[in-house]
């Protein structure tokens, strides 16, 4: 089957599709990469998204106004990836949608929302539609994220060591061997927050890491950057710019005085360095394999090699999945489970009470045609 994977993540600067042909053999899923594509949110939408976000105030009528620019945004996206990487042969389109709202309290989730209207897509493919994952998580008793772990265990089970994955958006989360993922803390976000601020928004984030490579790292910014009781609850757990947003930061630096944009950009650079390679630390891993916008930040992976204490690191793309497209295709993947009646998530990864068929169906032009229930979930995710 022809999956087109449609993602955007808490950096909220574009839309990445990625298609795949997705086959069970026996107890593996078989993935082979069709490549993918990416589609920028004009400014407009861009800038009515991050109005829209924590710490910001919305109505409902932006809300609904943001859930159809999003969803006409993503059917553009799904009809170029279908015309330019799958032929106009794509039989599904699984998308995540852009998420405004994770409702944590304490280490419970209780709500989210993506935005990303499925009806739009679905009208502008002709094609089903597989949307909405995450809540059916959450009434289950889990995080809702990361969604990716199962992919992440499926794709890295029986390579030797203890090998994690890395995803470093706004904010970076790992999934282990036995299952243990949650989101470490912030990835890009600050650091884009920092960049965006201090740029008066000409900068959306600090290009390959030129701003952090002119600063040095303020030692008690720092210090008090890490006092953030997020960092040491207990896994499972998730986080958003709910949290990790401007005002963050604002908060931390009270009382610095002035500190040069690029000292504190280089010191919110090494947090996530920082707060991830503790994590990678607490889980024991001997191998990460990273993905996601944070690995273009050659300050920011050079941070992150010099702390992992002997762990190998490297990216996606080097086992054959693009770093930058990876999420896309994950969701690629866990649409084509739901269509065939499977489970898309491991519970000791979101803390569910037990695995769910993820989602809900928009039907294609055609009506909803549904393939046979697949009788065995994947053990493993082999690239072809």
């Amino acid at each position: 089957m022809r999956v087109i994977g449609l993602m955007s993540g808490t950096s909220y600067d574009a839309i990445d599709a990625a298609a795949a042909e997705l086959d069970l053999v026996g107890d593996s899923l078989v993935l082979k990469p069709l490549g993918s594509v990416s589609e920028p949110y004009d400014g407009e939408l861009r800038e009515a998204v991050a109005a829209a976000l924590p710490p910001g105030t919305t109505t409902l009528g932006e809300v609904c106004r943001l859930d159809t620019l999003i969803g006409q945004a993503f059917a553009a996206t799904a009809v170029r990836a279908d015309r330019e990487l799958c032929q106009g042969r794509a039989e599904l389109v699984a998308s995540h949608g852009q998420t405004l709202y994770h409702w944590v309290a304490g280490t419970e989730v209780h709500g989210t929302l993506q935005l990303g209207q499925p009806a739009w897509i679905a009208e502008a493919t002709g094609l089903p539609v597989v949307a909405d994952f995450r809540p059916r998580d959450i009434a289950a008793g889990g995080q809702g994220a990361p969604l990716v772990s199962l992919v992440d265990l499926l794709w890295l089970r029986g390579r030797p060591g203890r090998p994690v994955a890395l995803n470093i958006g706004g904010i970076a989360n790992l999934t282990a061997p036995d299952g243990t993922a949650f989101d470490t803390g912030p990835g890009c976000a600050l650091i884009d927050a920092a960049a965006r601020g201090f740029s008066g928004g000409t900068l959306a984030y600090d290009t390959d890491g030129a701003l952090a490579a002119r600063g040095r790292v303020h030692g008690p910014l720092l210090d008090r950057l890490l006092q953030e009781p997020y960092y040491a609850l207990p896994a499972p757990k998730t986080t958003g710019k709910e949290l990790f947003h401007l005002g963050h930061l604002r908060d931390a630096l009270a009382g610095f005085g002035t500190l040069p944009a690029e000292d504190v950009v280089a010191t919110l650079t090494m947090l996530t360095a920082r707060t991830v390679a503790d994590a990678v630390g607490s889980v024991g891993a001997t191998e990460v394999v990273a993905s996601g916008g944070g690995t273009r930040n050659p300050v920011l992976m050079a941070m992150l090699a010099d702390l992992l204490r002997g762990a190998a690191l490297r990216t996606s793309d080097e086992l054959g999945l693009p770093s930058d497209a990876k999420e896309a295709y994950a969701f690629a993947v866990l649409g084509f489970l739901t269509l065939h009646g499977l489970p898309g998530t491991d519970p000791a990864s979101t803390g569910a009470r037990h695995a769910s068929v993820l989602g809900s169906v928009t039907p294609g032009r055609d009506g909803l045609r549904l393939p046979p229930r697949a009788v065995r979930q994947p053990a493993r995710l082999l690239l072809e």
